[in-house]
């Protein structure tokens, strides 16, 4: 573990594991979010002999809280990280909106990335093309605690800190699948445990930043243009709509998809064995 410095001194967590001995590319891990923190362990014990890369995005987890926020600005610092390891290329992985800013690294630096792994992405048309069916899915999923949801959500920054992680739990939990609703709350426990809290001025900053920036002609000849081989993964039961990701299936030119059965947001977790086949195949 260690310090990555961004261009502008921002201090970012870094962890290196493996030992390349596979002789295939490093990866490095894009966490989700925006506003957290990496939760992508499992990820990297899922890529043995591979040398991987974990970090804290800027104002998340064990890297610095500061700003600013934005998506040029995430895409240079995950080139900081590269630069820090002394990688000339890497593969990307990013999970959810990891998914996107790994994507808009490869269109900014398409030279740098081997591969590419978009996990759980939305893809690049207009949010409203999947968010209503995603919101009704998500209080259906939350069930009994929706009501629960609804009153931390609406304290606002007035909530406490364990106010605040018992929302993230909460909501975390409607991104794992199954008929046994404490199963996903233990789930989202652990994605909290240890609790690093979450910046909300990032997520909210990423977040609009990201909706102004879809479903534009440029983004799309962007994809269109980019010449690295790209993974897509889905979990076939993910409650936001996996046909949100077909705009960007079908604009990207080397591309294979792959959607996981019984698998949710995070289908390492509920389908790790499928998860790590997908992953070693595509990145061998």
């Amino acid at each position: 573990m260690g310090t990555v410095r961004a261009d502008d001194g921002v201090r970012l967590w870094a962890a290196r594991a493996g030992d390349g001995g596979t002789g295939g590319a490093p990866v490095v891990l894009c966490h989700g979010g925006p506003g957290i923190w990496d939760t992508l362990a499992d990820v990297a014990a899922l890529l043995p002999g591979r040398e991987v890369i974990r970090w804290d995005q800027r104002g998340c987890g064990r890297s610095q809280r500061s700003g600013p926020y934005g998506i040029a600005r995430s895409v240079a610092d995950l080139d900081a990280v590269r630069a820090h390891f002394g990688f000339d290329r890497t593969a990307l992985l990013g999970h959810s909106w990891g998914a996107q800013l790994a994507l808009r690294y490869a269109l900014a630096h398409p030279g740098r990335v081997s591969r590419l792994v978009y996990v759980s992405g939305t893809g690049i048309d207009d949010e409203s093309t999947w968010r209503p069916p995603y919101h009704a899915a998500f209080g259906r999923r939350l069930g009994e605690h929706r009501a629960r949801w609804e009153e931390l959500r609406e304290r606002g920054d007035s909530r406490t800190e364990a106010e605040d992680r018992e929302l993230a739990v909460l909501q975390w939990s409607a991104d794992f699948t199954g008929p046994d609703p404490d199963r996903a709350l233990a789930h989202a426990e652990a994605m909290a445990t240890p609790w690093l809290g979450v910046d909300h001025t990032c997520n909210r900053t990423i977040n609009a930043e990201v909706s102004r920036s879809l479903a534009t002609d440029e983004l799309r000849q962007r994809c269109a243009a980019l010449d690295v081989p790209v993974l897509i993964v889905d979990g076939e039961q993910d409650i936001r709509p996996r046909r949100a990701v077909d705009s960007l299936a079908a604009a990207l030119p080397d591309v294979t998809r792959t959607t996981l059965r019984g698998a949710g947001h995070l289908p390492w977790t509920e389908a790790p064995r499928a998860f790590s086949a997908a992953l070693t195949a595509f990145l061998t």
